[in-house]
Formats: structure tokens, C-alpha cells, sequence
């Protein structure tokens, strides 16, 4: 059964009507919050300029190269920092050794080598001398040529002697070895060292 929607009787109306002149706006006290400003963006310092020299404008200008702080030199004497390493071979022996007063039963000559042919070179040396029982060889690195120290990173003298002493405390070598030393001058002094080697466990 359909249904017809009534609208509102002229009473209804009427009524309505009044409510509507009668109704008022809610208050609020909500008010929205400021924004912020955005902050201006900052602007980054002006370099100052480079000015031209004479010696540039003649290509004569060559910067001053920078070198290393006192106390910081990339080549400090080797014998100093062996000298200071405690002693772990027995102490009558080390006397002697310090006094040149022990030879060495077996020697090898470095000079000449290549940094990577010097490497595997003295790891066959220093194993074969141990399996044999030896207990003290000398390694000959030579002092170093002399190099100049003009340019803005320092070189250092003598690559092989300083890098033996660290291929002596690495693995193959540092189970094989007890005491590195530099050479007393009749055995070589700062060109050689003095390998002091621990016993074959039987």
C-alpha cells in the first residue's frame, strides 16, 4: 500500500516558522592559534677574494709544503723503538749480543729485493732456519738511500729496514721469532738485525 509523504499543514508552518526567529548562534571562545612566521633564510658569509701576487702573474707562485707537527715524523730512528721493546731471551746471552760477542749461524742479504720479493724471502729464511735449530741470524736490509724531503708528504728511508721488523712480528713469522735487535757495527749495525729465534718444539 503506497504511502503519499505529507508535507507540513500551514499550522506546522506557522509554528516553524516562529522557532526559526526565535533560535541565536552558539558562542565559542575557540580561536585559532597564530602561525609562526617563517624564519628568513640565512645568508652563508662571503669568502674573501684571493688576490693575485706578482709571482703568481709571472706562474713563479709554488704553495709552501706542509710538513708534519714536531714529534710526529713519519721516520723515527728504529733503534730507539727496538731499545725500548723488553727483553725475552735470557739476559746473558742478550749482553753478549748487544756487544757483538755472538755470530749468527745463518744470514741473509736483502739488497737488492723488491718489498714483495724481500717478504717471501725472509719467510723461507727465518721457517728453514728454525726447522733447522738455528737460534741466531742476521737479516741485512742496508741503511736506505738517502731521500730527498722537498715535497708536501714526508718519505721515509729505508723501506726494507723498516718493514723487516714488522714482517718479523706477523704470522708466519711471529711464532718463530723471540728477539729482533739492530746489529752490533761489526755484524752491520743499523743495516742489519740480529733475529734471535725460539726453540723447535721437539
Amino acid at each position: 500500500m503506497n504511502r503519499r509523504r505529507r508535507g507540513l499543514s500551514p499550522e506546522d508552518q506557522e509554528l516553524w516558522g516562529r522557532v526559526v526567529q526565535t533560535a541565536r548562534p552558539l558562542k565559542s571562545d575557540y580561536k585559532p592559534a597564530p602561525q609562526p612566521e617563517p624564519a628568513p633564510n640565512p645568508v652563508p658569509p662571503k669568502k674573501p677574494a684571493l688576490r693575485a701576487t706578482p709571482e703568481m702573474a709571472r706562474g713563479s707562485f709554488r704553495p709552501t709544503p706542509s710538513r708534519p707537527p714536531p714529534g710526529h715524523d713519519l721516520a723515527h730512528p728504529l733503534s730507539e723503538a727496538l731499545a725500548k721493546v723488553p727483553v725475552r731471551m735470557d739476559k746473558r746471552k742478550f749482553q753478549r749480543l748487544s756487544r757483538g760477542k755472538l755470530d749468527p749461524e745463518a744470514r741473509i742479504d736483502l739488497h737488492g729485493m723488491t718489498l714483495a720479493q724481500a717478504h717471501g724471502a725472509l719467510n723461507g729464511f727465518i721457517l728453514r732456519a728454525q726447522a733447522q735449530g738455528l737460534r741466531l741470524v742476521l737479516v741485512i736490509t742496508g741503511k736506505g738511500k738517502t731521500v730527498s724531503d722537498d715535497g708536501p708528504i714526508p718519505r721515509r728511508q729505508g723501506a726494507l729496514k723498516h718493514d723487516v721488523p714488522q714482517w718479523l712480528r706477523m704470522a708466519p713469522l711471529n711464532g718463530c721469532v723471540l728477539e729482533i735487535r739492530e746489529a752490533h757495527a761489526r755484524h752491520g749495525g743499523s743495516g742489519a738485525y740480529y733475529v734471535y729465534l725460539r726453540k723447535t718444539r721437539a
